[in-house]
């Protein structure tokens, strides 16, 4: 359950930490020579469900950094309000006679759990960064963006046609005709690439109406990282 502030960590939750730590070598990971937009999506919808996490006084997980231009010079943040603005349920149970955003849902924005110097999330999230900053690009990371997009950021500027299922509001949570809250960091993408950033990070939780069971919940994170490559530089 999402609704367990002060209380520690059940033990499967613990068991999910340690198997992710151990299972994913992210060094390794992202050495791979792969040259795509989006590189990397990273969802983790078991630890998405946890707001609070308890680690025990003589724990030895890693603590993670919240990262910014004061934090590391080779990967800076671009400001963007911080993401306690988003914790108003309100914003997004509108009078709308389409809007399908239950209560529940809505209490689950803004909670930020992806820069929590101590949750999983953050954790992961800090290992990953740390990757991109060592690199000698300066990616721009995007953490606290409006949950609030566009049906044209999230899915026209991404191709994705009119018909897909994904557009589907048995599948996505419209506040109205024309918003909704993201399904993917995706929706970022554009605007920052008419921005002018041509290499950047997005991390943040989204939202999607699926059935809750052992690997799937409404409210998960992503983080993706985009670079734009010149062709004379990628072609075969």
């Amino acid at each position: 359950s999402h609704n367990n502030k002060g209380r520690k960590p059940d033990h499967q939750l613990t068991q999910t930490y340690h198997r992710i730590v151990k299972s994913i070598n992210i060094m390794g990971l992202l050495q791979q020579p792969t040259i795509i937009l989006g590189l990397f999506t990273l969802t983790l919808t078991a630890l998405s469900s946890s707001e609070a996490w308890i680690t025990p006084s003589n724990s030895k997980l890693p603590v993670a950094t919240r990262f910014s231009t004061a934090t590391t010079t080779k990967l800076s943040s671009v400001t963007t309000p911080a993401t306690t603005e988003y914790a108003k349920p309100e914003r997004y149970t509108t009078d709308h006679p389409n809007n399908n955003v239950p209560p529940h849902i809505a209490a689950l924005v803004g909670r930020g759990l992806h820069t929590k110097p101590a949750h999983p999330i953050g954790i992961i999230r800090s290992k990953i960064q740390e990757y991109f900053a060592s690199l000698p690009e300066d990616y721009k990371l995007f953490d606290a963006e409006d949950p609030i997009v566009t049906t044209t950021q999230c899915f026209d500027d991404l191709r994705i046609p009119p018909d897909h299922p994904g557009r589907s509001p048995s599948d996505t949570y419209y506040i109205t005709d024309d918003t909704l809250l993201r399904t993917h960091t995706s929706a970022h993408q554009s605007q920052h690439l008419r921005d002018g950033f041509d290499c950047f990070l997005c991390a943040g939780d989204v939202y999607r109406r699926d059935e809750i069971d052992s690997s799937h919940y409404p409210a998960f994170h992503q983080l993706e990282a985009v670079k734009l490559f010149d062709p004379e530089v990628v072609k075969g």
